[in-house]
């Protein structure tokens, strides 16, 4: 057997459980992750996944989530492995049984450098950079205006179309999750709903995202408000290098502290191409949850 091989009776492989949130969470400390046990448990009651559990110690020694959105897209996340156990074909392991976990469905995830050529083997591709913008936020006043105002609970169906549109996969529960720990904001041009952000606790202290609109204006017009309720606050934006949000981000006390990069692998079966959306995400919902 290859030393670099992880021996078939060193670790099992098991179904994720709540009861194993607390280890998940010392391993993502380890990577020097900002996530709260709250934030393990969110992305769990959205997802499936599986921990390594060394078979001496019972010690969890690696994990990894899939997110499904319907049957139209998942997101693998949260693919950690314990210091001691990296460079064993551990995390190929664990994306293996991630990837048999999804079935037929189209996978989305963000990469690390060192996690790139692992993911490129796997058939994944890249398809843009993450920009991780953090930092204690100062309001911008040059901003068009627009119909900017809270989000209720009538206005729930409008947002999870524009996500639709957005995302092109059903995030109705995400959406769900989210307006129940969290606020929505809404953009609206001529009276009709045309954008929204969401705002919500993580980590450090908060994360604006995903954040839905037609253009940069109307993602600014909605980010903006949000910021200045919270000046002085530590805030979160992952966005892509493709909105061209980054510069004003910084501008707006939210530095660009690192990101990764976004990557996809079709489904076995090509689906027929979509429209082109009227809308598009300007920020992420997080790097885990796309």
């Amino acid at each position: 057997m290859s030393k670099n091989t992880v021996p078939k009776k060193a670790v099992h492989c098991l179904a994720f459980q709540p009861k194993h949130l607390e280890d998940a969470l010392v391993l993502s400390r380890q990577a020097q992750w900002p996530h709260r046990l709250e934030d393990w448990s969110l992305t769990l009651s959205l997802s499936r996944g599986l921990v390594a559990v060394d078979a001496e110690t019972s010690q969890v020694v690696g994990t990894v989530l899939l997110t499904p959105y319907g049957e139209d897209a998942a997101t693998i996340n949260m693919v950690i492995v314990d210091e001691g156990w990296r460079g064993l074909g551990l995390g190929r392991r664990l994306m293996d049984e991630a990837m048999a976990l999804a079935g037929d469905r189209p996978l989305r995830l963000v990469a690390t450098t060192d996690g790139l050529p692992l993911y490129e083997k796997l058939g994944f591709h890249e398809i843009g950079t993450v920009l991780q913008h953090q930092g204690e936020a100062s309001p911008m006043s040059v901003v068009a205006m627009e119909d900017v105002a809270p989000a209720n609970t009538d206005d729930r169906a409008a947002i999870a179309a524009l996500d639709r549109q957005a995302f092109g996969a059903d995030r109705n529960l995400l959406l769900k999750r989210f307006a129940e720990i969290g606020s929505f904001t809404l953009l609206r041009r001529h009276g009709v709903p045309v954008g929204f952000a969401a705002l919500r606790d993580f980590g450090r202290g908060q994360v604006i995202g995903p954040v839905v609109a037609p253009d940069a204006d109307g993602a600014k017009a909605l980010i903006c408000p949000i910021i200045a309720a919270n000046a002085g606050k530590f805030l979160r934006v992952d966005t892509t290098a493709d909105t061209g949000l980054g510069p004003w981000l910084t501008d707006c006390g939210l530095r660009h502290v690192g990101g990764g990069i976004a990557m996809r692998r079709a489904a076995p079966t090509p689906s027929a191409p979509a429209s082109p959306a009227a809308v598009s995400t300007f920020a992420l919902a997080s790097q885990a949850l796309g």
